[in-house]
């Protein structure tokens, strides 16, 4: 008699067994995709939240459209903070065209290069700034606006979105267009990251340089003003 209910009861035990394993298999393996979904989740998140975005509502002629070379090394990336303005320290030239400004202000900063001041300027991975405004008012993109800028000055840029004015400012007026693309820029940025008016300066405040010139540097109370009263709405 033992001999037959012993093969019974191992039949039900090792059925009882497997099927407890099924279970328990299963809801591990669940649990387990459940933690992977979650963590792709975050890691996206991650991703998604440094994403750095064009200022909105107004026209930027893209890297793309002016078939700007890629950067030469690795950048580091930043979250914007601070606005920061400066002159080209050039004067403005109506005869040239944009993209031949940007051609010739990317080889210069990928290259070792001389300086005005005589000292040698070791290459940058691109065009130090993010946004350049020509003569005519047209606006660019520069360096991508999601990595840190350069400078050739002992000043760190990380957090700076950098713009740049075509024209020697000491010497020189802004056009009427750069101006109110100057303007249209600034604002739009200050919007689109949520920068405080206080932190809207020159190159010369972070520095001991001449940037952004004399009668840029003049228009930076006014750009302040915009920006807290657009802050205020």
């Amino acid at each position: 008699m033992n001999y037959l209910v012993w093969p019974i009861f191992s039949t039900y035990s090792i059925v009882h067994y497997f099927t407890f394993v099924q279970r328990a298999t299963v809801k591990f393996l669940s649990g387990f995709t459940i933690n992977i979904f979650l963590i792709i989740i975050f890691f996206a998140g991650c991703k998604v939240s440094q994403q750095v975005l064009m200022p909105k509502g107004i026209g930027i002629i893209s890297r793309q459209e002016w078939e700007a070379a890629n950067p030469v090394m690795k950048m580091k990336p930043h979250r914007l903070t601070k606005i920061t303005i400066h002159h080209t320290a050039v004067k403005q030239n109506f005869n040239r065209t944009l993209r031949q400004k940007l051609k010739a202000l990317q080889k210069f900063s990928q290259q070792r290069s001389l300086l005005s001041d005589g000292r040698i300027k070791e290459p940058w991975a691109d065009i130090p700034y993010h946004f350049y405004i020509d003569v005519h008012g047209t606006i660019a993109e520069a360096r991508q606006l999601q990595f840190v800028g350069d400078s050739n000055t002992p000043y760190d840029p990380t957090g700076h979105a950098l713009i740049v004015v075509e024209g020697n400012f000491n010497e020189e007026v802004l056009t009427e267009k750069q101006n109110a693309s100057l303007q249209k820029l600034v604002a739009s940025i200050a919007a689109q990251y949520h920068i405080k008016a206080d932190n809207i300066a020159g190159h010369k405040d972070y520095a001991q340089t001449g940037c952004p010139g004399t009668k840029l540097y003049n228009l930076i109370p006014m750009l302040k003003q915009m920006v807290q009263l657009q802050n205020n709405k």
